[in-house]
């Protein structure tokens, strides 16, 4: 179970991405999927689905670690993109 939910928590995050059209959007697309995503993860394990919950977690934090990259490139360029 941990292995779909990896897959289908990269889904998530690649259908969000999808959505944006500019670097701004993207990070904030990936800000927004990842915190319904933790929710969603924080609410399997406390229903006891831990396996499903940890695939979830692990494939948001690497969303949101590509999204954060993206930030800090545009940021060492001088383009704080979150404002």
């Amino acid at each position: 179970m941990v292995l779909v939910s990896i897959i289908g928590g990269g889904f998530w995050m690649l259908l969000f991405g999808l959505m944006a059209s500019s670097a701004r959007g993207y990070a904030w697309a990936s800000i927004v999927a990842g915190a319904l995503a933790a929710g969603v993860a924080a609410l399997l394990a406390r229903m006891g689905d831990r396996g499903v919950a940890v695939g979830v977690a692990v494939s948001t934090a690497l969303g949101l670690a590509v999204a954060a990259v993206v930030v800090i490139i545009r940021w060492a360029g001088g383009d704080w993109l979150l404002w």
